[in-house]
């Protein structure tokens, strides 16, 4: 039987896309997950996630969806949606690239049977066990492979932005200096504010604040 994990890396930040990954591996060779140090990406470091995505590509099968800024603003901006709905509506995406008999997810919710409920209905496969829990990439070790597959390919999907701009960009968190300067410098800009969550506080700032500076020019 095969068994699969569901987890996400971008969550947070203002800059930058969120990932999502899946995993998948025979229920019988998940050892096999700890004994190459498998463990909640948070837990490692960068280099160690690293060296740890290519062992896990070899031993499971496994998918990304790469969520735009521009994606996230819109669940956040459009009345009946949220961020916790779109990450459901695209877990089952990865879920159903898959043939697992059961999925087992990292759930951002405080409600977890109804997320679990929303999961199921955007489901083509409605027989698939779904277990959906808090903390599930520090106790299940195929959710924590996920958890690293999302943050190395986050990781990458940062470091494009930065090559793309030519500027120091930080971590892409909001609490990051280097973030905060780089948003500062270039909230407005077309070819940079792409990059940028407009729904975060980060950006509406900037925005009002804009908006008011005009606003007393008259």
């Amino acid at each position: 039987m095969y068994i699969a994990g569901v987890d996400e890396a971008g969550r947070g930040p203002v800059l930058g896309p969120m990932v999502m990954a899946i995993a998948s591996i025979k229920k019988e060779d998940e050892f096999k997950l700890r004994a190459i140090g498998v463990k909640d990406s948070k837990l490692l470091t960068p280099h160690r996630r690293y060296e740890l995505f290519n062992v896990i590509k070899d031993l499971c099968e496994t998918n990304v969806v790469i969520v735009s800024p521009q994606e996230i603003d819109e669940a956040l901006t459009t009345p009946t949606d949220n961020l916790n709905w779109l990450e459901a509506r695209t877990a089952a995406k990865l879920i159903d690239k898959i043939s697992a008999k059961k999925v087992i997810l990292d759930c951002p919710s405080t409600n977890l049977e109804g997320y679990k409920n929303y999961i199921k209905k955007h489901l083509k496969n409605k027989k698939i066990e779904i277990v959906v829990e808090h903390k599930a990439d520090l106790n299940h070790l195929i959710v924590s492979a996920a958890s690293i597959i999302a943050k190395v390919v986050r990781d990458e999907e940062i470091e494009k932005i930065r090559v793309k701009t030519g500027k120091e960009i930080g971590s892409g968190y909001s609490s990051d200096p280097t973030t905060q300067k780089f948003i500062d410098e270039n909230w407005s800009k077309k070819e940079y504010s792409k990059f940028i969550r407009k729904s975060w506080d980060t950006w509406q700032r900037r925005h009002h604040q804009n908006a008011q500076k005009k606003l007393g020019e008259f």
